[in-house]
């Protein structure tokens, strides 16, 4: 009787030690899905700054881009610029705002372009596609308008690489739960 009480103890050790070997076996999983995350939205956001090449807003450091993207895979993008149909600020030869002297992150009404991410989600509409649940990546962070429309969007993540000058937008994001993570570039450019 002795014996089996000992094997029991023994069998309970090794249980223990392997139970312990998978505990550390996830905390590995768990760092090694932090580090893909992490190589996912550093490719996620250097599209966005791809996208952003495209705008056509002349104001300086304002060339924004935004990628919406569900399960690893693009389902839309974006970048600021003109309406279809309407002439943009390069086609005109100046920016509206620095004309009437608007500061950067207020009545954002009083422009010409389209943000990036209300691009992104109207591209996204048109075609059909859901963005629910799904990570924006936008070179800068999203200003109070395109906040509110990423929180009415169901859109559950927010990754970008430069600061905006609108705090109120992030204050809506925490209360709405929004998770929205800083994920700087590494240059000196639009800071």
């Amino acid at each position: 009787m002795g014996k089996i009480i000992k094997d029991e103890v023994l069998v309970a050790d090794d249980f223990e030690r392997a139970l312990l070997d998978c505990v550390t076996e996830k905390k590995i999983s768990e760092n090694e899905k932090i580090e893909k995350r992490k190589k996912w939205d550093s490719r996620f956001m250097e599209m966005a700054k791809i996208v952003s090449t495209w705008s056509t807003c002349v104001r300086d450091k304002r060339q924004v881009g935004s990628v919406i993207v569900k399960d690893k895979r693009v389902i839309a993008t974006g970048y600021n610029g003109a309406p279809a149909g309407v002439m943009s600020c390069a086609e005109r030869g100046y920016c509206l705002r620095d004309k009437l002297g608007i500061a950067s992150g207020t009545r954002a009404e009083i422009c010409f372009a389209t943000h990036a991410e209300q691009n992104a989600l109207v591209q996204a509409a048109k075609l059909g596609i859901s963005v629910n649940d799904s990570t924006i990546y936008v070179t800068h962070r999203p200003c109070v308008i395109c906040t509110k429309l990423i929180i009415n969007a169901g859109i559950k993540r927010i990754v970008y690489g430069y600061n905006y000058p609108d705090n109120f937008s992030v204050k809506l994001l925490k209360q709405a739960g929004i998770e929205l993570c800083y994920l700087p570039y590494d240059d000196k450019e639009n800071k």
